[in-house]
């Protein structure tokens, strides 16, 4: 029963005797131990990135009116496994000029990025790597460094298509990490911390999606960009620069920056989760942590399925376009957002909880009718002035 309400403690207490049964030191035992755990945890998420394979693979398959995988396996569940093998299978090439250290190091990096996320996210109550008072900022920090693998790839890669998606990338960077980063600052706001664990404790009583919608909006659309998926996908454009940033590797190396791309979807999913829709917070999850791991996976995956759901719907835009679309447009919404919560948040402070929830609720509905209105009348003023200018050049 104890190890229903406290899995993590019971494993670390037994194996802790058995180690000092053997006549080790302390330390030697605990390390072994964290050891272990890192090795365990980080063997679930590749299985976990496997199955994601299959999972992205199907969900394509019904938008574009397809099956999908259906021959290995029940459902073509065990299709991942001979692509694995094909990948491992395929000849390894460097191409000629290229700096190997970067070249070969940009995969590993890409996918180790986003293995270092997961060291600060809760999955239950009482499992989770390290409650880190300054997550926000590590998270800020540590998905960088899937950026910067992109970078080495195309620089390294000695490809001018490579390098243009490499120069894309930073550009995506650039813009859409300020909203990101704007965003997060609201459950900081709201809860007074940037601690993960925090968070999601403070989500107990009502999920922050309540009070900040637009938040999760902004949060989301950011995501998807920092992610280079579609629409956002410019760094490897297929279309213009024929894959862009990893069009020189091949086999294994070229499988890990898929394995990348698709587990850090999954990861912002998980973000999105804990940030805005209460984390692991569900029946009996306080009293089960094993039930609220089960809680938080399952809105990761919704929340992953999401941006499948735009990837695979929404198409490639420009690049100018979507440049300005964060500049003009995300990044002043996302810090006029910022405003109005902190001002609504300390006014509504000591409100009952019914009339906090529905007056931060109400201040994103204004936001966003004021943002709708305004961009209306600019369009319509764009369409006055084509029309007058049509006369003009008749002339």
């Amino acid at each position: 029963m104890e190890f229903l309400t406290d899995p993590i403690k019971v494993v670390y207490d037994w194996l802790l005797e058995l180690f000092l049964g053997w006549g080790w030191a302390d330390w030697v035992a605990v390390l072994v131990i964290y050891l272990l755990g890192i090795v365990l945890f980080i063997s679930a998420v590749m299985v976990l990135d496997i199955l994601l394979v299959w999972v992205e693979r199907k969900v394509v398959a019904r938008f574009q009116d397809r099956l999908g995988p259906n021959r290995v396996g029940p459902f073509g569940l065990f299709q991942p496994f001979p692509d694995i093998i094909k990948l491992i299978l395929k000849e390894d090439i460097t191409p000629e000029g290229a700096d190997r250290v970067v070249f070969n190091l940009a995969p590993i990096l890409s996918l180790g990025s986003v293995l270092f996320l997961w060291a600060v996210v809760p999955l239950a109550s009482r499992i989770y790597g390290v409650d880190l008072n300054v997550a926000l900022l590590y998270i800020v920090a540590a998905g960088a460094i899937g950026t910067l693998s992109i970078i080495m790839a195309g620089w390294a890669s000695n490809n001018k298509y490579a390098l243009l998606g490499a120069y894309r990338m930073v550009a995506n960077m650039i813009s859409y990490e300020i909203p990101m980063v704007v965003a997060l600052l609201i459950p900081t706001v709201l809860v007074g911390s940037m601690s993960f664990v925090a968070i999601t404790e403070a989500q107990a009583n009502y999920w922050f999606v309540l009070v900040s919608p637009l938040g999760a909006l902004i949060f989301l659309v950011a995501a998807i960009a920092e992610l280079g998926r579609s629409p956002f996908d410019l760094n490897e454009g297929e279309s213009e620069i024929v894959s862009g940033y990893h069009i020189e590797y091949s086999g294994m190396k070229f499988g890990l920056f898929y394995a990348g791309e698709l587990l850090h979807a999954f990861t912002f999913g998980g973000f999105i989760a804990a940030l805005f829709f209460g984390g692991w917070h569900g029946p009996w999850a306080e009293q089960y942590p094993l039930l609220g791991a089960f809680y938080f996976v399952v809105k990761a995956m919704l929340g992953y399925w999401v941006i499948m759901w735009v990837k695979y719907t929404v198409p490639r835009i420009r690049i100018d376009h979507m440049l300005a679309f964060n500049w003009k447009f995300l990044t002043p919404l996302a810090f006029i957002l910022l405003m109005v919560t902190a001002v609504t948040h300390r006014v509504l402070l000591d409100a009952p909880t019914w009339l906090y929830i529905s007056g931060m609720f109400l201040s994103n509905v204004l936001l966003a009718w004021i943002t709708v209105e305004g961009l209306r009348m600019q369009a319509r003023r764009k369409r006055e002035a084509d029309v007058s200018a049509e006369p003009a050049a008749a002339d």
